[in-house]
């Protein structure tokens, strides 16, 4: 299969996994660990294999959202 634009290579898209399980250990040694839906959405940037820039725009998206919900109740 070739490389689609706005897409992380397989080699790639594997490293960015490696980097998130250790990550994810880490904020567990802090006791932040993350929820299922955060990890639900990680996983699917790989599965996806999302560029990094398309997910910072998609979580920089959530996190306006979620602050704008907050700010409605």
């Amino acid at each position: 299969m070739g490389h689609v634009p706005d897409q992380l290579t397989e080699a790639d898209a594997e490293s960015a996994r490696e980097r998130r399980l250790v990550a994810m250990h880490l904020q567990e040694i802090e006791s932040n660990p993350l929820d299922a839906e955060d990890i639900a959405m990680f996983e699917m940037f790989e599965r996806e294999r999302w560029s990094h820039e398309r997910r910072i725009a998609h979580i920089i998206e959530r996190a306006t959202m979620a602050r704008f919900t907050d700010a409605a109740e």
